[in-house]
């Protein structure tokens, strides 16, 4: 064995998922809130196209405040829709590896002109 492969062999570590290095390189970074949000938001939208596919890509998850989840849908009977299986996704929500231990959806409808997610 030459020098050169024995130095490649030494360097080599185990191989790894990247989906389980990304979480701890995005706290070293400072971005592991941003990270759970992406998470949440994109678990949350799976559980709408699954259990309310009326409401899927009209609303959008924007953040949990305390115990809620803080929805806001593109129109007033989106926004019903999802009220109708609150209860639903709220524990589809709780129990998803992404999700958070939220007791309510909290449903807002989305200002004429304003663009989807943007905060007041």
């Amino acid at each position: 064995m030459t020098d050169d492969e024995a130095r490649a062999r030494r360097r080599r570590r185990p191989m790894s998922r990247i989906g389980d290095l990304i979480p701890e390189a995005a706290a070293r970074l400072g971005l592991a809130d941003e990270l759970w949000r992406a998470r949440a938001v994109a678990a949350f939208d799976r559980i709408v196209a699954e259990r309310a596919p009326a409401a899927h890509g009209a609303c959008r998850a924007l953040r949990v405040d305390g115990d809620a989840l803080v929805v806001e849908a593109d129109a007033p009977i989106v926004a019903q829709e999802l009220r109708l299986h609150a209860r639903q996704l709220a524990e589809a929500f709780r129990t998803a590896p992404a999700g958070a231990p939220i007791a309510e959806i909290r449903v807002t409808v989305r200002a004429r002109g304003s663009s989807p997610g943007a905060s007041a």
